[in-house]
This record gives C-alpha cells, structure tokens and sequence, in this order.
C-alpha cells in the first residue's frame, strides 16, 4: 500500500505529467519506493532486497514499470472521474 500511494502521489503532483515518463523511469521510481519500505521495516536486509536498478533481473523491472503504470491507469480514471 505504501508504494502504491507514493506512486498515486507523484501521479497527482505531477499533473498527471508522469504519463511523459520513459517505461524504466516509472520503474525506477517503483523500485526506489520499494527500496526505502524494506530499510523502513528491515534494519539488515538481503542485499538482494534492495540492489540497484542495474542489478535487477528483467523480470522485476518489467514488474516494477507495470506497477507503476496500473498505479498511474487507476489513477488518471479516478481524476477523470471526478
């Protein structure tokens, strides 16, 4: 839930402007966001927890823009709606 409300935050800041953003920058964005909630609630995680962008496998980047842009989809429907 955190994640997906500092997501639904960054959407809303940004006018809705994220929509401009390259498929691996929002799935940058996710990954930070979900680096920082690990630190938050693990004092020493794995380090594969919290690896770099560049250390991800395809797989969890591809993850990771989805989620951002299912955040950002329900996002923009419930400013369009209101």
């Amino acid at each position: 839930m955190a994640v997906f409300e500092q997501v639904r935050q960054f959407v809303l800041l940004s006018g809705g402007k994220t929509t401009r953003l390259s498929r691996e920058q929002k799935g940058r964005f996710v990954a930070i966001c979900w680096i920082a909630q690990i630190y938050k609630y693990f004092a020493q995680p794995k380090a594969s927890y919290v690896d770099d962008w560049e250390k991800l496998p395809d797989w969890q980047r591809e993850t990771d823009a989805a989620i951002f842009e299912a955040v950002e989809k329900t996002v923009m429907a419930e400013v369009i709606a209101a």
